[in-house]
């Protein structure tokens, strides 16, 4: 792009990056920059930011909430889906990273900015998933990735601390948990440091939102979730936004054990990369969504939508959610919902999660069918001509010589 920077909305965390990155963008561009960060549930992390931006020199700084928004409108849909990527990540960063583009553009188009920056590198999957959002959303506006630019001479964190004390950025620094994290409603990751070597087991204080299964109540906790239309909407018969619901689940699988995993993820720009997460309300969603889903989908609707579910985690994973083909699907997924409304009760027990009862007035499960004892609406003498028909091309097959 070559008009002029005249004014940059960075994606500002408060953390040593973006800190570093809010001063350095001053300084290079010679334009005002807005620092906006987005509160999608990081906790206490969110305390202090618009004081410390301020300190680094924003032209403003603005702090929003999107918790609610965060659920339901990414992460209800991909809990709708049943979305996993590589058998067991629940998307959690995935699915906040297109919501802070999107409001990011938004801030830059109030404010007459023609520039977006986040403090991603340009080894992960962040920095794919912002741009990717930034250019679907507002092609006409500049990004600026300072560590893919030959300007940033910085080569690590110690070239960033040096600058930060030449600056007076304060930055808290602890040395006691040697790995990065991101954290919001959905889940907590970490990655890096000691987790680089796929062979280090994570150590029990590294974990921040469950026991482990070892330590969890040696009872079990029965809980009802309540879905209409594939969205859980109660949770032991008291009515929830989707902030509090998922909120409420996971402080009560974090107390069970319930929500961790460990992978080494294959990351869309080439590598391979070691994560551990922590996904506890998640968890308990999926498995009950999956329980409703049993006794209310039809058989060919829940295979077809299950055929596209690697596709959909997929493009989330590598930063497509405002794509065409994601839209395409998400409405394929929600019309197969139209019916997936009930109960379903769950049982939480040291790190696993059961379904143990569903009901809706919807079940498509007919127990005057199902069962194994004498009736009248199963004729079993059916199914010896339903079995010739569907092997007839196989006797075809073998009566041709063919194996």
């Amino acid at each position: 792009m070559s008009e002029k920077i005249k004014k940059i909305v960075l994606a500002y965390s408060g953390g040593l990056d973006t800190s570093v990155i809010l001063a350095w963008l001053q300084e290079v561009y010679e334009c005002p920059v807005i620092a906006y960060a987005a509160d999608v549930g990081q906790a206490q992390e969110t305390e202090g930011l618009e004081e410390k931006a301020m300190a680094t020199g924003a032209e403003k700084a603005i702090v929003e909430d999107l918790r609610e928004d965060f659920v339901r409108d990414y992460v209800w849909p991909a809990i709708r889906a049943n979305a996993v990527y590589e058998s067991g990540y629940l998307l959690g960063t995935s699915l906040a990273r297109p919501l802070i583009a999107k409001r990011q553009v938004e801030v830059a188009k109030q404010f007459g900015a023609n520039a977006v920056s986040h403090g991603s590198t340009g080894k992960g999957n962040d920095q794919v998933r912002f741009e990717m959002a930034y250019m679907s959303l507002a092609p006409e506006l500049a990004i600026i990735a300072p560590w893919k630019l030959k300007t940033w001479t910085f080569k690590g964190r110690e070239d960033l601390m040096d600058y930060a004390r030449s600056k007076n950025i304060p930055i808290p620094v602890s040395k006691e948990k040697p790995y990065s994290t991101d954290r919001n409603l959905l889940h907590m990751s970490f990655e890096g440091g000691v987790l680089e070597n796929p062979w280090n087991e994570p150590k029990e204080d590294m974990f921040v939102l469950s026991v482990s299964p070892e330590a969890a109540p040696d009872s079990p906790t029965y809980m009802e979730i309540e879905f209409k239309e594939g969205n859980p909407v109660a949770v032991d018969g008291q009515t929830m936004t989707p902030a509090e619901l998922l909120t409420h689940l996971n402080a009560a699988a974090g107390k069970n054990g319930i929500g961790r995993f460990d992978i080494v993820e294959n990351r869309y720009v080439g590598m391979k990369s070691r994560g551990v997460y922590e996904t506890p309300g998640g968890t308990i969603l999926r498995v009950a969504h999956q329980g409703m889903e049993s006794i209310t989908m039809d058989r060919e609707v829940m295979h077809i939508r299950d055929g596209l579910i690697p596709r959909y985690a997929d493009m989330i994973y590598n930063g497509y959610w405002f794509s065409p083909e994601r839209n395409a699907i998400q409405a394929l997924i929600d019309e197969s919902q139209r019916d997936v409304t009930g109960l379903v009760r769950i049982k939480l027990y040291k790190g696993s999660c059961t379904v143990v009862g569903r009901k809706s007035e919807k079940s498509l499960y007919d127990p005057d069918v199902a069962t194994f004892e004498e009736d009248e609406v199963y004729d079993q003498r059916d199914a010896e001509g339903f079995i010739k028909l569907n092997a007839l091309r196989l006797r075809i097959a073998h009566l041709m010589g063919r194996k």
